[in-house]
């Protein structure tokens, strides 16, 4: 299918100033099939059904647009006090100097360009492999688009239990970096691995992971983004697991202009499971979009997705979630919730929850919410002394409570709930 002009237009415009790096073997042949994708698909526009909540321009112009660089010291660090193993990207480009050595029992973990100089590696079955499978139903353009053009990332290879977490950090020095990040985990049969992410990454940032778990192998995924409120980012994570695998990822988004975060999953074996879950809070100019598709292939799997966002004076909210249970997909359990905390008549949530099922014994729902915040609540706690900005920020953290207890590490889920008590009350 030809495309129209002006997405022909917006992507000549859009990868002039890109160029994939030079050099054959497996990664050139998988950036290529990824360009030929995005060729076809050409980029996001705002007529496209799955972007008619959120406006694509400023991820898909030629340049982005200038950012001025936020402090991080002291900002959304939630994971400082843990004992992890931190790998520091600046502007999208990997920093040996303040990286920790790569080495860590029961794992591999390879930079990209490095690994793609070899003809044969473990990566070439993954990269670029998910991405393309969740091309369909519905075109992912700017994921294709990072598969094609990204340098940098991480290669992680779980053979055992890693015995500290991966903790992926994003700085930015540039007020109009374009960083373009691609990872690829594989954890295979029983093993386990935790990843953390932290840090605005540049002025604009698009990331993809792409996680494949073997058979009873267990993944735990915990990003935490903003709080720059200039910066745009759009990130992906493509998931497939086989029997008795378990995916966990929650995300903590915290007053960015504009972000996007897709997830696409598949479960693909038996007695698998996946959870995605989300805590977003905007002020002002913020629009915040969770995009996720869960596919069941297998029998008795389960998925959950729970979504709370807290919005305010104009704030905005994306809830875009479908569980598709394909024919045989028997005993199938997919529970699906999306909430919205509007602290003024300013703010908006959209909703679109889809199910759409091709088995005859499975157990599904969805439900979505918006509203304000309980005054009779609020009124109780004022009436025993608390002040009001504080009894506020407890019945925030009371409706944000379901999201944050998908963490499986009790101490984790912990710092994420510091840090927003610091934050809120």
């Amino acid at each position: 299918m030809l495309l129209d002009v002006a997405k022909r237009d917006a992507l000549a415009a859009r990868i002039a100033n890109l160029s994939i790096p030079t050099g054959g073997g497996w990664l050139g042949a998988a950036r290529a099939e990824a360009l030929a994708r995005l060729l076809a698909m050409g980029l996001p526009g705002k007529r496209d059904e799955y972007w008619r909540y959120t406006d694509p321009s400023s991820l898909t112009t030629a340049v982005p647009p200038k950012t001025p660089l936020f402090a991080t010291d002291n900002e959304l660090m939630p994971f400082s006090g843990l004992d992890r193993l931190k790998l520091v990207f600046i502007d999208g480009v990997f920093d040996a100097v303040q990286s920790d050595d790569l080495a860590l029992a029961g794992v591999e973990i390879e930079r990209l360009g490095i690994a793609g100089r070899s003809d044969i590696h473990w990566a070439q079955s993954l990269y670029g492999v998910l991405e393309a499978r969740g091309q369909m139903p519905v075109e992912r353009p700017l994921s294709a688009l990072n598969s094609a053009f990204a340098t940098d990332g991480v290669l992680v290879r779980v053979k055992g239990n890693a015995e500290r977490p991966i903790s992926l950090i994003y700085h930015s020095n540039s007020e109009n970096s374009d960083a373009i990040l691609h990872h690829c985990v594989s954890v295979e049969e029983g093993a386990e691995i935790t990843i953390l992410e932290n840090g605005p990454a540049g002025a604009r940032f698009n990331k993809v992971i792409e996680v494949d778990l073997a058979k009873g192998a267990r993944f735990h995924h915990i990003s935490a983004q903003g709080r720059n409120h200039q910066c745009r980012a759009v990130t992906h994570i493509f998931a497939r697991l086989a029997e008795g695998a378990l995916f966990k990822s929650f995300t903590l988004t915290a007053n960015s202009l504009l972000t996007r975060n897709e997830a696409v999953i598949e479960l693909l074996g038996d007695d698998a499971m996946a959870h995605v879950a989300g805590a977003a809070l905007g002020d002002r100019n913020f629009h915040h979009d969770d995009t996720v598709f869960v596919t069941h292939a297998g029998q008795r799997c389960e998925s959950r997705q729970v979504f709370k966002n807290v919005l305010k004076n104009g704030a905005v909210g994306v809830f875009q979630g479908k569980i598709l249970v394909k024919n045989g997909a028997q005993k199938t359990d997919g529970y699906q919730i999306s909430q919205s905390l509007l602290l003024d008549g300013d703010s908006q949530f959209f909703a679109k929850p889809e199910l759409e099922i091709y088995a005859d014994d499975v157990k599904c729902s969805h439900g979505s919410t918006s509203g304000a915040i309980d005054e009779t609540a609020l009124f109780y706690l004022r009436s025993r002394g608390v002040p009001t900005q504080m009894a506020q920020g407890l019945l925030v953290l009371a409706f944000l409570a379901e999201a944050i207890s998908e963490i499986d590490d009790n101490s984790i889920s912990d710092l994420i709930r510091a840090q927003l008590e610091g934050w809120l009350v």
